[in-house]
């Protein structure tokens, strides 16, 4: 899948990385993000992980945290975390959605629209930093 790519930049070391939104809503699906280095895991709420039936607790938002256990393993050690945050690819610092909103909305086409970002990392927007994903990781 092809997506667009936009610039971010780190408020710890001012760094930038490339990011992409996704809008959990549109394709009905959940996420969550690695405690230890921030990447993101996207859980289709319509295909099953590995071919078994998941019956999802609620979807077009972060993973709940009864739903924590369906995810496998982060591949650096991490756990998919409902209350995790992505990071920075540079310094692995924790990124703060209220600072991404300058760069965000700066770089939306809605924000002309009325569009603002959500200023969390747990509603309807997932972020991809790096392009630092991992769909459908289900056990």
């Amino acid at each position: 899948m092809i997506r667009e790519q936009s610039q971010g930049n780190c408020e710890h070391c001012g760094k930038t990385f490339p990011y992409h939104l996704i809008h959990s809503g549109f394709n009905d699906s959940t996420y969550a993000y690695c405690d230890t280095c921030g990447m993101t895991a996207i859980l289709n709420g319509w295909s099953a992980p590995k071919g078994r039936h998941v019956a999802l607790r609620k979807v077009n938002t972060v993973i709940v945290p009864e739903d924590e256990s369906l995810l496998s393993q982060c591949q650096c050690g991490g756990q998919f975390k409902s209350g995790a945050a992505p990071r920075c690819p540079h310094c692995h610092a924790t990124l703060s959605a209220i600072s991404a909103k300058q760069w965000i909305e700066a770089n939306a086409p809605g924000t002309a629209k009325g569009w603002d970002w959500q200023c969390s990392w747990t509603g309807t927007y997932a972020i991809v930093i790096d392009d630092r994903v991992i769909e459908d990781n289900g056990k």
